[in-house]
């Protein structure tokens, strides 16, 4: 039994003294060493003629992986900390340090990708294929074929310079305009101001004055904010393009796709038979506005929970409760699971001063993951914190892979974290004690298929307008809300009586620089699970080493072949779309026959 858990995490075990950390420090001032020394040896090789000069570039890929595991190590120790506590000024200060030691990491890349370009194709296969570089052969030849794409050498080193200063600085706004921000909340009689992350839980509160009154606090608040909002980014934005058109890319999804391992093919037919399903949704939200007793169905309404969904479960219980549902169907999970609950790699209190939403991080040099949300017991923070176990166990599966072969991308990712989830709702449904536990167990999913296949997609169909028109210079705070405001009508299918027009400016995936459209891999992901999901229903105890192996070619396949590999499906084509979507529509009408009555 799990008990007595505490929901803090334990960051003292990688770095002891967080912000102020001396040994942080001294590790960020040996990375810098390290990674000076590899540029040098990079600056110093010559054009290999023969495989015994090539097989000198074995030690300066261990070099280039370690370098590049410890950079991704500084990086999310310091994301940690700004997540915990958005007023620490010092770690704010350690983030400039981290990216401005990231833009000489990827100098180092760009060095790296400059030389192995100048091999001779018959030389490349060769090194390719010695026993030593068949482990990672894949992502080295892709390495290989994306920096043929890109600008000559010097260019590219400049771009990630000036980087530091442009892009990655107009994304840091972002945290510093949400470490400002303060929202009010009126509780018996008093007003008490929360963080942005405790008033985002306050849209789904069960009381709909709460919701009300919240959802006007929070869009006035990011009112407020949105000129600077506005501003990042669309210089975000701007330096992407201007950087593209250098590269003579047209296509500003051509980056999106290709770090999501994936063809703009599979991506179109995916939103294509997405918009084709989108009003299958429409009758399950209008009878929820019924049961939730309300006369406009908001844009904060659709996730809230229906009335009588009072279950609770403090943070023990809904430990115990994932382990069990992992537990049934991978002991491996269940011990993964249990092991990072006790050794505290779990953020999860509810307090002031963290940043909203949850992640997970890899810590990757010293093999560990570290999870941040705010758990408020219920149902939705449950099913939360299974989704990021599910990404903490995807790292923690491939720990033993080389450095490289780990490197998978965001829609694999997102992959994992759903199939967990999968496992802890379907559970949870299936342990539905009466016809008010089960609606509200089957509102959870069809609430996830309005996620994936309504909210993401006006995410992305935002974004795709908005980098359209941002070609042709800025666009104000007025037109970014006209623009998501269309894309919310047109994705959830005019379900909802008021919608959420400054949307943009209060989400933080706009804002990260480092993954352009972070949103279409969330609804690839949910679907790939589905098809994860049905086939370890399918074979139960068996399908474990099968998806540990799944897991396993997540950082060294493209997802087509990846599909093709471990599902046996063609992602370019609309059958395993489809059949996803029907699985995750499968209790829509249950959910109508069951709440006929009630409505």
């Amino acid at each position: 039994m799990l008990q007595n858990l505490k929901p803090v995490w334990d960051l003292d075990s990688i770095f002891p003294g967080g912000s102020e950390s001396k040994e942080f420090a001294a590790f960020l001032d040996k990375l810098k060493e390290q990674t000076s020394s590899l540029t040098a040896d990079l600056k110093a090789l010559e054009a290999p003629t023969s495989l015994e000069q090539l097989k000198k570039l074995e030690a300066i890929v261990a070099r280039f992986e370690q370098v590049r595991s410890d950079w991704m190590q500084a990086s999310s120790f310091v994301s940690c900390l700004e997540a915990q506590n958005v007023h620490d000024g010092k770690a704010h200060f350690l983030r400039d340090r981290v990216t401005q030691l990231g833009a000489a990491n990827q100098e180092t890349g760009t060095l790296f990708d400059q030389y192995i370009l100048e091999v001779p194709e018959e030389l490349w296969k060769q090194f390719l294929a010695l026993d030593s570089m068949k482990p990672i052969a894949f992502i080295l030849d892709e390495r290989r074929q994306l920096g043929a794409a890109k600008l000559p050498t010097e260019q590219e080193i400049l771009a990630g310079n000036l980087a530091v200063d442009g892009y990655h600085a107009w994304s840091q706004l972002y945290d510093v305009i949400v470490g400002r921000m303060h929202i009010p909340s009126e509780k018996d009689g008093k007003i008490e101001n929360l963080s942005v992350g405790q008033a985002f839980n306050l849209l789904s509160d069960t009381d709909p004055t709460v919701r009300k009154q919240m959802f006007a606090n929070w869009k006035q608040a990011w009112s407020e904010n949105e000129d600077l909002c506005a501003k990042a980014l669309n210089h975000l934005s701007g330096f992407r393009l201007a950087l593209y058109k250098e590269r003579k890319w047209d296509d500003f999804l051509k980056e999106p796709v290709e770090i999501c391992r994936m063809s703009e093919k599979t991506l179109n037919v995916m939103w294509e038979v997405v918009e084709k399903n989108r009003e299958r949704l429409v009758p399950y939200l209008k009878r929820k506005k019924e049961l939730l007793g309300i006369d406009s169905l908001s844009f904060y309404d659709w996730t809230a929970p229906l009335p009588g969904s009072t279950s609770k479960m403090s943070y023990d219980e809904a430990a115990q409760f994932i382990t069990e549902q992992f537990e049934k169907f991978s002991p491996k999970m269940a011990e993964f699971a249990t092991m990072a609950f006790e050794k505290h790699w779990i953020e999860a209190e509810d307090r002031p001063g963290k940043r909203p939403g949850g992640f997970c991080t890899d810590l990757q040099s010293s093999k560990e993951t570290r999870i941040f949300m705010t758990f408020d017991g219920s149902m939705s923070s449950t099913s939360t914190l299974a989704h990021e176990l599910g990404h903490s166990y995807h790292t923690y599966v491939m720990k033993d892979l080389p450095e490289l072969a780990k490197d998978y991308a965001m829609n694999v990712a997102e992959t994992a974290s759903t199939f967990a989830e999968l496992i802890v709702k379907d559970a949870a449904l299936k342990n539905a004690k009466s016809d008010a536990e089960r609606i509200s167990m089957i509102d959870d999913k069809l609430g996830d298929a309005v996620s994936f296949f309504m909210d993401i997609f006006t995410r992305f169909t935002f974004e795709k307008k908005f980098y359209e028109q941002r070609k042709n210079g800025m666009l104000s705070a007025e037109e970014m809300n006209q623009l998501m405001e269309e894309a919310q009508k047109f994705a959830f299918a005019g379900a909802l009586d008021e919608y959420f027009p400054n949307f943009w400016s209060a989400k933080l995936h706009f804002y990260i620089s480092d993954v352009p459209f972070y949103n279409f891999p969330y609804t690839f992901g949910y679907m790939l699970s589905a098809g994860l999901f049905a086939q370890a229903q399918k074979e139960g105890a068996s399908f474990e080493e099968k998806y540990i192996d799944f897991l396993k070619d997540t950082g060294r396949m493209t997802v087509e072949d990846l599909a093709k590999a471990h599902l046996h499906v063609d992602l370019t084509q609309p059958d395993f779309w489809q059949s996803a979507v029907d699985a995750a529509l499968a209790n829509i009408d249950e959910f109508m026959t069951l709440t006929e009555k009630k409505a």
